[in-house]
């Protein structure tokens, strides 16, 4: 693992190469990023925002979409891939959210991961950017090749990788350790073809290095 300073030392220069790293998602409630996290499942963030404007128009609260007939659903998500799945879960998830939590998405991490659908990384999310709350680190994809390349973490299990990720930043720096992660996976540490002359980081990287 990296010490806390090459860590806090990294993410100053991630913060600098990509100022205006933010969620990509699109989302105006609670309850939406949760269904948008939930559609960005083995899909592409672009793919989602082109999905739910039609989604939200028609089922945007958890009472609309407690009612949605399944079949419905399952023909508007079905751009996001594995919509059959999703589709359920987003049906369950919503009728969780009427008859348990008031229509009201839970504001914390223990009540989160109880709902259909949603699992660790993606709580992590939606308490990062629903209610501002960042409660740790959401090992995507992303997070997990540049946590594995760098060397924050040797450990192939998300959980074990983000248990790692905590120790070595700040709590007031999770949330940018969340977005930068994302960002620099998308742009610069690409998975099939990295741009290792172009990253700002190669200096601190143990794949770079070896």
């Amino acid at each position: 693992m990296k010490s806390k300073k090459e860590a806090s030392e990294i993410l100053k220069i991630l913060r600098n190469y990509y100022p205006d790293a933010t969620c990509s998602l699109d989302f105006e409630t609670p309850f939406q990023i949760v269904i948008a996290v939930m559609l960005s499942a083995q899909c592409t963030d672009e793919r989602v925002n082109k999905t739910t404007p039609i989604l939200f128009k028609k089922y945007g609260t958890p009472e609309k979409m407690s009612k949605a007939d399944l079949k419905d659903l399952e023909e508007i998500i079905h751009p996001c891939g594995f919509y059959k799945n999703k589709a359920q879960n987003a049906l369950a998830c919503a009728k969780v959210l009427v008859e348990k939590y008031n229509s009201q998405v839970p504001e914390t991490m223990e009540e989160l991961i109880t709902l259909p659908g949603i699992g660790r990384k993606s709580a992590n999310v939606v308490m990062l950017e629903a209610f501002h709350n960042a409660q740790g680190v959401a090992v995507d994809t992303h997070a997990k090749r540049i946590s594995n390349k760098i060397g924050f973490s040797s450990e192939s299990d998300p959980q074990k990788i983000e248990r790692d990720l905590l120790k070595q930043f700040k709590k007031e720096d999770w949330c940018d350790v969340n977005h930068l992660f994302v960002w620099h996976g998308r742009k610069t540490c690409i998975a099939r073809n990295p741009k290792c002359s172009e990253c700002p980081i190669k200096k601190y990287c143990d794949n770079c290095n070896k």
